[in-house]
């Protein structure tokens, strides 16, 4: 697989703001650094990683990714990216958050850049997906912190659950949490006892059965605004979602402080 055929397909269009495609890669030179993982044909869009910016990781830091992602930071998840000493194939932004040394050196190291007006209607994030539609992969990790603004966090959840993303498995790793994206069927990964609350969007959700959870479900519905999935638990290390209808957002809020005495 070559480096143009990993990116063929990538050319996004908004209905307001025509965007250049990213990935026509014969002006880009062999660089070192970010571009070395760009010509390399083991990146694989079959993965792609989203890199958010905001808070710093908490915890450990990165979670385990995919190691032949193709890796698109989003703004400030440049930041991200060089503390953490991963590659990025594309940066695309407004860019008003990111670094100017950093934005220098990435232009240096050869790596394409998607700079989008400040005044828009969509944030980085959902333009970041919108790119990442376009290499039609299997699988779409994003990873990052929410920078302190509950609208964005919410905004960006919501985002996921999109009809636009439905045929993509996405997963989201933000401020210490995992939200999975349920649609028919997903697998979650957790230790027996960890918090996992399920959220419909979009919507009712409907048909839901679980196994490995606490409090079972078994083909029941959850109106939209219902809280009853909330603070479920793993019985075990996985556990199974299937819908059959709607979309729901699978919430892992990670570790959490003791209840007060």
């Amino acid at each position: 697989m070559t480096a143009s055929s990993c990116v063929r397909r990538a050319t996004v269009r908004d209905e307001r703001e025509s965007v250049t495609d990213p990935w026509n890669l014969s002006r880009v030179m062999p660089a070192e650094g970010g571009a070395t993982m760009l010509m390399d044909p083991a990146a694989d869009p079959a993965d792609v990683v989203v890199l958010l910016g905001g808070d710093p990781l908490p915890g450990h830091g990165l979670p385990e990714l995919p190691s032949r992602a193709f890796v698109i930071a989003a703004d400030s998840g440049l930041h991200l990216a060089r503390d953490h000493g991963l590659p990025v194939h594309l940066l695309v932004g407004d860019l008003d958050s990111v670094d100017a040394a950093q934005l220098a050196a990435i232009r240096a190291d050869g790596v394409p850049v998607q700079q989008h007006p400040v005044d828009k209607d969509r944030t980085d994030l959902a333009i970041a997906l919108d790119v990442a539609v376009g290499l039609a992969p299997a699988r779409v990790t994003l990873l990052g912190g929410h920078g302190g603004r509950l609208d964005h966090l919410l905004g960006n959840a919501l985002v996921l659950a999109s009809s636009a993303y439905a045929a993509i498995e996405l997963t989201a790793r933000v401020a210490g949490a995992t939200i999975t994206v349920v649609r028919e069927h997903r697998t979650l990964h957790g230790t027996a006892g960890d918090l996992v609350s399920l959220l419909p969007v979009a919507g009712d959700a409907r048909g839901i059965t679980t196994e490995g959870l606490r409090f079972a479900l078994r083909d029941e519905d959850l109106a939209a605004g219902s809280t009853r999935g909330i603070s479920n638990s793993f019985l075990s290390d996985r556990a199974t979602v299937r819908v059959r209808a709607g979309v729901l957002l699978a919430v892992q809020p990670g570790p959490t402080d003791p209840e007060p005495a």
